[in-house]
């Protein structure tokens, strides 16, 4: 399993669908709940569907008869779950130790 970068996009994703790690979650809600436009969104979840941490799938609909395009789904697989829930304590600790190196919070806060 390979590991995306770890941009403060690719966490917010991650967060989006930790917050209900069994839940499927279509594009669009991934970006309104994160507040990424969609053409930042749907780039990082296909960085992270070729890196096996989550899986998509075309919901089974007649566009025709529901007045809307089909939707993609995506769900966190168990790996997946693991893999970003690690990726993310990593990157806080990484910014934790960067905002104190830097001197933007003291050591007592």
């Amino acid at each position: 399993m390979s590991r995306p970068r770890m941009t403060v996009q690719t966490q917010a994703v991650l967060h989006a669908l930790l917050a209900d790690p069994n839940a499927e979650l279509y594009g669009l809600e991934i970006a309104e709940r994160t507040g990424l436009l969609p053409g930042t969104t749907y780039p990082i979840l296909l960085r992270l569907q070729q890196a096996g941490w989550i899986d998509g799938r075309w919901e089974m609909i007649d566009p025709h008869d529901e007045q809307r395009p089909r939707r993609r789904y995506y769900k966190l697989t168990e790996d997946g779950a693991e893999a970003a829930k690690a990726a993310l304590r990593n990157a806080s600790v990484r910014l934790g130790s960067a905002v104190r190196r830097w001197g933007l919070i003291d050591g007592s806060t």
